[in-house]
């Protein structure tokens, strides 16, 4: 089994590592949307710089890789003849972390992408589509009541993550889901720390907000690995 987890983990992360938020700025604009609004490669930058429709796109871009991650290891479990439920999720959730890492941290783009929100949603929706799917009416409630995109990301995530651990203490699914559910919540609130610290002092952009170009845009050099 062990060779199939690092199998599921490698390929989840270059899965995760596709950023189709910079290829859809590139496309749309000619820009690298990392250099303008919130510097990374998500979709609600997507909106800010490019446009609802282009947004949207990158959302199902997104929740697809997770999607893809999951399935890959589930089927790749298949293969290498693992048997035990347990087992197999422990394969689809190493698959998925590395996934959300690699949205993060992609090996395509010079380690600079997004927060992760819609690819660990993604992952989470194969895991358990039932839990995943009464998410959504909660998340376009938030969105519509504050508008702010951070606010739902951070809180759906947290929200998700207990609802995967109560769901493993009461023995309805796999403790691996879990244990990935916390982790990838960890990471997205991680990821969103300057925007609480906005969101505290009162200064968070509303949706379709803040797409100016960074300040530091033209300082900052262009890390390897990054394609221009």
């Amino acid at each position: 089994m062990w060779w199939a987890l690092v199998v599921s983990a490698v390929a989840g992360y270059l899965i995760g590592s596709v950023q189709v938020g910079l290829l859809v700025g590139r496309a749309t604009r000619g820009i690298d949307i990392r250099d303008y609004g919130s510097g990374v490669t998500g979709a609600a930058n997507v909106i800010r710089t490019s446009g609802w429709k282009a947004g949207v796109f990158v959302i199902v871009a997104d929740v697809g890789k997770g999607v893809a991650a999951v399935f890959l290891a589930r089927g790749l479990g298949a293969l290498a003849g693992v048997d035990v439920k347990d087992d197999r999720a422990w394969l689809e959730a190493a698959a998925a972390f590395a996934a959300v890492a690699g949205h993060v941290w992609p090996l395509y783009a010079g380690f600079r992408g997004g927060k992760a929100v819609a690819s660990g949603y993604g992952a989470a929706l194969s895991m358990n589509p039932l839990a995943s799917v009464a998410m959504l009416p909660v998340a376009a409630l938030i969105v519509a009541s504050v508008r702010i995109m951070s606010v739902m990301s951070v809180g759906m995530s947290v929200v998700l993550a207990a609802l995967f651990v109560a769901l493993a203490a009461l023995d309805v699914s796999p403790p691996a889901y879990a244990v990935y559910a916390a982790g990838a919540s960890a990471l997205i609130v991680y990821r969103h720390r300057a925007n609480i610290e906005r969101l505290i002092a009162g200064t968070e952009p509303k949706i379709g907000r803040g797409g100016d170009r960074r300040p530091d845009a033209d300082a900052a050099p262009t890390p390897a690995g990054t394609a221009e």
